[in-house]
């Protein structure tokens, strides 16, 4: 599925079965929550803080899917096309950090 997809079945999804779009300031909320939830995962499975029992059915993929979707309301309500700002954005990334990521020391390989 591409992005500009996504954003249409979102859509669809939000005027069926969702009934409206939440506000933008509630999909912002949201989206923290959200974020939360995949931070709360990282911090369990690749840190040091171990599970709570009610944390240990919560997937990784779900959580970042929840993520996600709520990025995509938040860009569908705001006009936001994100095939077009992801191009851009990535554009804008290449001519700033092409070369710094390359001569950082910190990223290679090699030790």
């Amino acid at each position: 599925m591409t992005l500009k997809e996504a954003q249409e079945k979102v859509d669809q999804w939000i005027n069926t079965t969702g009934v409206r779009y939440f506000s933008e300031l509630t999909n912002m909320a949201m989206l923290t929550e959200e974020v939360g939830e995949v931070a709360r995962i990282m911090a369990r499975s690749y840190g040091d803080q171990s599970f709570k029992e009610s944390d240990r059915q919560k997937v990784l993929a779900d959580e970042l899917a929840d993520v996600l979707f709520v990025l995509i309301c938040i860009a569908n309500q705001t006009g936001v096309d994100l095939t077009t700002a992801l191009e851009k954005n990535l554009e804008k990334k290449t001519l700033r950090d092409g070369q710094r990521h390359q001569q950082n020391p910190k990223l290679r390989k090699d030790p």
